[in-house]
């Protein structure tokens, strides 16, 4: 494919303007329709961005002859049923962490997927993260081998707002969510499979009908270990922050940042073409549609994740 990849965006929230200011940067790909559910703030961003078309309704945007290819940062909920509509219609389709919030709808997106031939790929964006990269690269080479990863994903969420402070229409999860980054990741950087798990959770939130805590334990049958403490209840530093401690070195990520176990910054500029890394999940998605092949994240390889999110959801219940 040579021509410019013409893009529909689903979802003009925070991470959907993470996406849209990433899309600015990378040649020969346009965002030619905005979807969004309120019209007005949809038009601001459309006029901001300079994109033509905008609605309310993804189907709207899927009848575009034009569209090739649907970025969906929708809310969590809709992303199982969102992607398969897109692949229905013809339209390559990445969707945000997660795939969905059931493995019933993560093995449908994952069926249609290979049934399709359709470039279909998750933004698990930890793969991404040039700390990350620095940090699997070590691995390949045989520098590097992971014996423990200690994870803290930490947010304070006690009313539902978004990372912009605005309210949202629909209710995050611990598991289902913010937990799939690190399932994912361990998965992928020891190159094994995940053979026990293991999960405990706080009290439900009354309002909010969630866990406003997790702790999560991981095994690889690699023989490296992980502990995930996640919490919505945390009023102090946020967000998710890596420590790998490993055979020949210990490596802190800080989502695009890297420190050694001294807290001495790692220079990772040189890793890949940017330092943002959801700028180079958006390349690798237009990189696949462009060169037929299965991109890094796609619907198949992310799927055992969401395996074990639901064998963890099952002991939780």
């Amino acid at each position: 494919m040579s021509k410019t990849i013409k893009v529909a965006l689903a979802g003009a929230g925070a991470f959907g303007t993470k996406h849209l200011d990433a899309i600015k940067l990378i040649d020969g790909v346009e965002v030619i329709s905005l979807i969004s559910r309120d019209l007005e703030k949809t038009k601001e961003a459309a006029a901001k961005y300079g994109i033509g078309h905008v609605t309310t309704n993804l189907a709207d945007s899927l009848a575009l002859k034009e569209v090739d290819a649907v970025i969906l940062c929708t809310p969590t909920q809709m992303h199982a049923d969102q992607s398969i509509a897109c692949m229905k219609a013809g339209k390559h389709v990445q969707v945000e962490i997660p795939l969905a919030d059931s493995l019933a709808g993560a093995e449908a997106v994952a069926a249609l997927a290979k049934q399709s031939g359709l470039v279909a790929m998750c933004g698990h964006t930890r793969r991404f993260n040039p700390s990350h990269q620095y940090v699997h690269n070590k691995i390949k080479a045989g520098q590097f081998n992971i014996q423990q990863m200690d994870v803290q994903t930490y947010f304070f969420r006690r009313t539902n707002m978004n990372a912009l402070g605005q309210a949202r229409s629909w209710t995050d999860h611990l598991l289902w969510h913010h937990a799939a980054h690190t399932v994912d990741l361990f998965a992928y950087q020891t190159g094994g499979e995940i053979i026990k798990a293991n999960a405990v959770q706080g009290p439900i939130n009354p309002a909010l009908g969630i866990a406003m805590d997790m702790s999560i334990q991981l095994k690889s049958s690699t023989g490296a270990i992980c502990a995930l403490s996640l919490s919505f209840n945390n009023d102090g530093p946020l967000g998710t922050f890596f420590r790998y401690i490993g055979d020949s070195a210990t490596y802190i990520a800080r989502y695009d940042d890297l420190f050694n176990g001294k807290d001495e910054k790692i220079d990772v500029s040189k890793v890949a073409v940017s330092m943002n890394g959801i700028e180079l999940q958006d390349r690798e998605f237009f990189a696949a549609i462009r060169e037929g092949r299965e991109p890094n994240s796609s619907v198949a390889s992310v799927l055992p994740c969401y395996r074990v999110l639901h064998q963890l959801e099952q002991q939780l219940a």
